[in-house]
Order: C-alpha cells, then structure tokens, then sequence
C-alpha cells in the first residue's frame, strides 16, 4: 500500500514530502487495519458456522468490540487526512476528506456484501485505486489522466487478482476467464516496449511476476492457489513502479517500489499475505 501512496502522488505530479507522504501512509494504515477488523465483525455469522476457531466466535473478543476498534480506525484515518493540508497550507483540504469518506463507505460497504456479492472483486478493486485518488487529491484536483488511467489500470488488476482470491476455499479455479483482467496493465503500458527504457524493463519484470504467479493456478499437480495470491498481491509494488516509469517519474522512485515488492516477499514469510 505504500508503494500505492507513493504512486498516486507522483501520477499526480507532486513530490512524496514528509509532511504528506508521512500522514497520507498513516490515514491509509489506518483505513486499511480497520478493514480488517470491520471483515471479521461482519463475517462473525459465517466464522459461527464454518471457522469456529476464530476470535469472535471463539470467545476471544466480542463482535461489539470489533465493531467498535474498526469503525474508529476508519474515523481516525479520515481524520489524518487532513493533516497534509493543515501543515502545507494552514487548513484542511476538502477533496482529501472527501476521497476518504468514499473509500471508507467501499470498505464497509464491502466487508457487508463481499459473501454474497459476485461483484465483491470489483469492490476490492475500487478500495485500491482509491489509494491512488485519495494520495493524487492531496496534490490536484480535478484528477489528471495520469491518476485515472493508472486506477483504472489497478482496477482491473485487482479484479483478476481479488477473484483467484475468492476461490481460495474452493481448491480450484473454475472460470479462467477472468485471469484476462491481470493483463490491463499490459495494454495500458504497451509503449513501453517501443525502445529501451526504464518502463520497459519494468514491463517485463512485471509480466515475469504475473506469468509466476498464474503458473500456480495452471499446474495439473501441485495447484496452489494461496501462493498465486500472495505472489499477485506482491506484484502490485511492480504495477506501481511501472506505472511511474511509464509516466516518466524518475526511476529512484521506480525503484523504491522494487523495495516495497522485496519486502512484501519477506514479511509474508511472516505474516500470511491471505
């Protein structure tokens, strides 16, 4: 999510400064911890009934609780956006604020309907590019095509991803068909492969991952679709640093998400990507 932050700012034409970076990575922590929590409060009917071992079902917490932590995680979140503009400018942005309400009414609005919602995958996917348009709100406003194009690009990314996800329980993938979505970024950056560059190298470093990461799905024997999801989930660091060498960022920050890809690799070692 940082390498996200990091993207929509300089789609959007301004400079990761501390005074924003550093909030804007703090509201979002906070959006995105709350989405947790608020997922299994509003899952806590299904965990009664097919993962009674989890925290509210099992006693360990109660669901009021969970509720509780959630909702305020997501208030505290809104609410540090507006730091970035009270620092640089003495008051609070207004498209911030509002960007961080949509993406706080998707998260909840998600977390109620992602059992039963076969468009739960495009949900998911608008939470994500919302990163995108909240970090780009703090810069400009209405957004460039740089920012559309690059959510709309995350979105169709995430799609293809949040539906291999949704089939975790299933041991089996039983449409291909929208797989198709992962290869958005491949058209929308296409040009890169005109000449040598650093999008260039950023396209094939990208579509290896992607080609790995479904080689999970493809196997007669061995299927491990967990694995294909923590390995596109990692591949979102490669889609935004694409994405800023395609628009001609400079590649440092292209390769900072390099970075955030490396240590996505490491952490799920630690902490189950899914």
């Amino acid at each position: 999510m940082s390498t996200n932050c990091l993207a929509g700012l300089l789609l959007a034409g301004g400079a990761p400064l501390p005074e924003t970076l550093l909030p804007l990575l703090a509201a979002l922590c906070c959006f995105y911890t709350g989405g947790m929590f608020l997922n299994d409060a509003y899952d806590h009917p299904f965990d009664a009934r097919h993962r009674p071992e989890r925290p509210i079902p099992s006693g360990e917490i109660g669901a009021g609780e969970v509720y509780g932590v959630g909702f305020a995680l997501l208030a505290l979140g809104e609410g540090l956006l507006a730091l970035p503009g009270l620092l640089v400018n003495g008051r609070p942005g207004v498209a911030p604020l509002l960007a961080g309400a949509v993406l706080g009414g998707l998260i909840v609005f998600y977390n109620r309907r992602h059992k039963s919602d076969p468009l739960s995958p495009l949900v998911m996917a608008l939470c994500r590019a919302m990163v995108y348009v909240v970090a780009a709100s703090l810069v400009v406003w209405p957004l460039v095509w740089p920012v559309q194009g690059g959510a709309l690009v995350l979105v169709g990314y995430l799609i293809g991803l949040t539906y291999v996800a949704k089939q975790e329980n299933l041991k089996e993938v039983r449409n291909l068909w929208p797989l198709l979505f992962l290869a958005v970024p491949f058209v929308y950056t296409a040009g890169a492969l005109t000449g040598i560059s650093w999008a260039g190298l950023f396209y094939l470093l990208l579509l290896a991952w992607v080609i790995y990461g479904i080689s999970f799905l493809l196997r007669r024997e061995g299927r491990n679709i967990p694995r294909a999801v923590v390995s596109l989930i990692a591949g979102i660091s490669l889609l935004d640093g694409l994405l800023i060498a395609e628009a001609g960022g400079d590649p440092l920050w292209a390769g900072a998400c390099v970075l955030g890809f490396a240590l996505t690799l490491f952490l799920q070692r630690y902490v189950p990507g899914t």
